[in-house]
């Protein structure tokens, strides 16, 4: 019951939307530059996982890559991926021994990837040599993993390390920083009723 005298409050004037993406610079070491993002509900604050969590990083990524062009990186389970890509038409490219490169997929592919494969880590790659194919960085993808992406990201706009099952995305890069970060995921995810957040 309300105050006499004072209106009752709108509820909806508080109600924040349902997803919370985190957006904070990481300490990953002196020589490290790199961007957290994470995808959590905004009342459980547990993380957002499902179609809800693919439709929204499926967004996210491209508009991270804004007009450059990107690549999805998988070196696990790739006799899975190679099954899924061929049913749903997603073109890729066998890059080395254990690593598949699949060059620029759509934002419908990309949902479609990061929910049949959200229990996988995997990297994502924009800018810089990725539109040539990079032999050095896919042979050490293939090797150690997404590891290969420390000594490497400083020739991409960014490479991303992918754990949707976690609710988290890991963003090393030298040119975007958590306010450019925003600057171009918000206009993409707005659409999906997300709130962005640097909670620190």
């Amino acid at each position: 019951m309300s105050a006499p005298g004072k209106p009752p409050l709108d509820p909806s004037a508080l109600q924040l939307p349902p997803f919370s993406l985190d957006v904070e610079a990481l300490d990953l070491g002196p020589d490290v530059k790199a961007v957290g993002l994470e995808l959590l509900g905004t009342e459980s604050r547990e993380p957002v996982r499902g179609k809800d969590a693919s439709v929204i990083w499926a967004a996210a990524f491209p508009a991270l890559a804004a007009n450059e062009f990107f690549v999805v990186d998988f070196f696990s389970h790739l006799q899975r991926v190679r099954e899924f890509c061929k049913l749903h038409e997603i073109h890729y490219r066998e890059a080395a021994e254990r690593c598949l490169v699949l060059p620029q997929p759509s934002e419908t592919q990309l949902d479609e990837l990061f929910q049949r494969f959200e229990g996988e880590t995997f990297g994502i790659r924009a800018g810089g040599p990725v539109q040539g194919g990079d032999a050095e960085l896919e042979k050490e993808l293939s090797r150690r993993g997404l590891d290969a992406y420390q000594p490497a990201y400083g020739r991409y706009t960014f490479c991303g390390i992918c754990e949707p099952e976690d609710g988290w995305a890991t963003l090393l890069s030298e040119t975007l920083w958590p306010t450019e970060v925003i600057r171009r995921i918000r206009p993409a995810v707005q659409k999906i009723d997300v709130y962005i957040a640097r909670p620190h």
